[in-house]
């Protein structure tokens, strides 16, 4: 095979996955707390056939090389835990964070992931659990009794009693937060997983040792900006045609050839 339609092949294959990259963006604009993903390209190996600064003769070094690339791939999706947009929802239990840190949650196997997805419902046993069903971490139970329940700022978690029983403080939200977010691995149900790469969980007090505050009522939009996708899914399809086109002008100089031997 020609080395530059393998060249043009693996550009071809590096902006399909970048095209899925931009899809699936663009398929969770609307999902709660999504950050959106890049795709990080790179180059591959190099043929080297003259080597920088090899002697040229006896007198004079080659001041530059002949090196003929293999192509590109990607090599990595990374996360942007950039700050999304608060939407205002008037739900007691819907809590966004503003700023840095996730909610803790408890998963069936006993294992902990963490979310920024903080629209919050109540189990059959009143404690405060995700959309999906996973517990918070540290447990908060609302009573039966309970007429209404606010969540501040620091993660403090009071409520008004019926029928005149007063207020009360039963928990708190606590929030944790990574050295490297982007080291994360998603698992899907907008939930992640602590992994080498993201270091180690450091779990605190919102608002407190640069954690960031709780709003009550509200929940975190998407990161994802449809206008700078679109413009993304424009480029990713011309460099598509670009690199097919220069598989179809390899393989007509290579007829060409055939045909003038």
């Amino acid at each position: 095979m020609d080395a530059s339609v393998w060249v043009a092949k693996t550009g071809l294959t590096a902006q399909q996955r970048r095209m899925t990259v931009i899809a699936n963006n663009l398929a969770n604009v609307n999902t709660v707390a999504f950050k959106r993903d890049r795709a990080v390209f790179e180059d591959l190996l190099y043929q080297n056939i003259r080597q920088p600064g090899a002697s040229a003769d006896a007198q004079t070094i080659a001041p530059t090389g002949l090196m003929m690339g293999t192509g590109s791939r990607i090599i990595a999706t990374e996360k942007l835990h950039e700050q999304g947009n608060m939407m205002s929802t008037e739900n007691a239990l819907d809590v966004a964070v503003l700023g840095r840190g996730m909610f803790q949650v408890l998963q069936a196997d006993g294992t902990f992931a963490y979310t920024r997805d903080g629209s919050f419902k109540l189990n059959d046993q009143g404690q405060i659990v995700t959309a999906s069903g996973q517990q918070l971490v540290p447990a908060v139970n609302i009573p039966t009794n309970a007429a209404a329940v606010t969540i501040g700022r620091d993660g403090t978690v009071s409520v008004e009693l019926a029928n005149g029983g007063g207020s009360s403080q039963i928990g708190t939200i606590q929030i944790s937060r990574f050295v490297n977010e982007a080291g994360l691995q998603p698992m899907g149900r907008n939930l992640y997983r602590e992994t080498t790469a993201s270091g180690p969980v450091e779990t605190g007090t919102p608002g407190l040792a640069g954690f960031g505050e709780l709003a009550q009522g509200s929940l975190e939009a998407s990161n994802v900006n449809v206008v700078a996708e679109m413009v993304s899914m424009i480029e990713t399809q011309r460099a598509y045609e670009v690199n097919s086109k220069a598989i179809s002008a390899a393989d007509g100089m290579l007829r060409f050839l055939n045909q003038n031997l």
